[in-house]
């Protein structure tokens, strides 16, 4: 996986016209960046320069005594030094006589902004007095790239980590009942989680996120104690990483009243127009359209229909992390910066996440997984057509 990362990185970094991407980090275990996890595997501890160049050069250059680790990772020309990094970065540079380097600096993307501001001075001063310092841009666009363009062994387990949920899902439909804490509803799940050997997608404590009825905290909150009544609508935002990929999808359940068999019309409609705004949305995207496009369809679906308008992106990436940065779909709001504008790309991975509030009943809301082909969003999930029945 490193290699293949490393590759698709020099084939990335001539499309963005940049000699060399530089990643400069330190006591990595503490202070990540990011795209570590992609780009080599491991952590480092003394000063650490990863270099990889537009010509096919991945040079590491790295304190001795993490020589040997880095160069077991495979993706690397590795350079130990002792006293001092300046010497041999330098070194490099000169010989690969960069116009431009990128460095780990973003202003719209969380996860292409891993260089540290102690970090960035500390670079300007091993560069100071040479003609580099000058040459430093952004690498937003490399990383939203080598991110956001999955291979197939990284669909493969994205695809993975999917069907694990889903298998959970079942489970949890028939464990469910009348009378339960969510709480309760989250214990079950991950146990099965630990049973089956992997982590949660996010942290733990709010993951699975379970909410039920009109007066839940409701997502991004943690479980709590309050009980599932007959008549709720039930929602659970849950994802499993597994062999380092992630999955995020969310199901709704309806607890029938005693006397039904069958949601009600209240509850259905918006169930209805959840499922449908998905589907469609799934339908239209198409790489080379932006974000905010494919958002203001499923938004106008939905809004067409008189319902309000969800107050959040429709959808995000995924991959290493559950939110894997880089473009989104979602509105042109100013908390989004460019992020709605950016292109979206054949083989990049997206959920697909609209809500309607239900008065009196809960949240209608399903979360499924696309990935982008020239025909189309292509369901890694199996949509949920029906609202489950308990």
């Amino acid at each position: 996986m490193i290699k293949e990362k490393i590759n698709q990185a020099v084939d990335i970094l001539k499309e963005e016209d940049i000699d060399v991407w530089l990643t400069f980090v330190r006591e990595s275990s503490a202070n990540n960046d990011p795209i570590l996890d992609l780009i080599l595997g491991t952590n480092c501890t003394w000063q650490s320069a990863f270099v990889i160049s537009s010509k096919g050069d991945a040079i590491a250059i790295v304190g001795s005594l993490d020589e040997t680790n880095i160069r077991e990772t495979g993706g690397y020309e590795v350079m130990g030094y002792v006293e001092s990094i300046k010497t041999p970065l330098i070194e490099q540079l000169e010989r690969l006589s960069p116009k431009k380097i990128a460095i780990n600096y973003s202003i719209n993307d969380y996860m292409a902004d891993g260089l540290s501001h102690g970090m960035f001075l500390n670079l300007e001063k091993i560069l100071d007095g040479t003609r580099f310092v000058k040459t430093l841009v952004s690498a937003e666009g490399i990383i939203s790239k080598l991110r956001g363009r999955k291979s197939p062994e990284e669909i493969r387990r994205i695809q993975g980590a999917i069907d694990l949920t889903e298998e959970i899902f079942e489970k949890v439909s028939g464990f469910m009942k009348p009378g339960m804490t969510e709480s309760e509803v989250a214990t079950f799940i991950l146990n099965l989680v630990d049973e089956a050997g992997v982590e949660t997608s996010w942290e733990r404590e709010m993951c699975p996120n379970v909410f039920t009825g009109p007066d839940s905290a409701g997502a991004h909150a943690a479980p709590t104690d309050r009980k599932i009544e007959k008549g709720h609508v039930l929602n659970i935002d849950f994802g499993v990483r597994k062999d380092g990929y992630c999955s995020d999808l969310q199901r709704t359940w309806y607890f029938l009243r005693d006397g039904e068999d069958e949601a009600p019309n209240e509850v259905m409609g918006p169930f209805e127009t959840i499922r449908d705004s998905i589907a469609l949305a799934a339908e239209k995207i198409r790489p080379g359209m932006e974000g905010r496009e494919v958002d203001a369809i499923a938004r106008g679906y939905i809004t067409g229909k008189g319902y309000p308008e969800f107050p959040h992106a429709l959808g995000h990436q995924v991959g290493r992390m559950v939110h894997d940065g880089a473009g989104l779909l979602c509105p042109e709001w100013d908390r989004y910066g460019n992020l709605p504008y950016l292109k979206i790309e054949e083989n990049q991975v997206y959920t697909i996440e609209p809500r309607i509030s239900i008065p009196g009943y809960g949240v209608a809301t399903m979360e499924e997984i696309i990935i982008v082909t020239p025909e189309g969003g292509k369901f890694l999930s199996h949509p949920q057509k029906e609202i489950f029945l308990i």
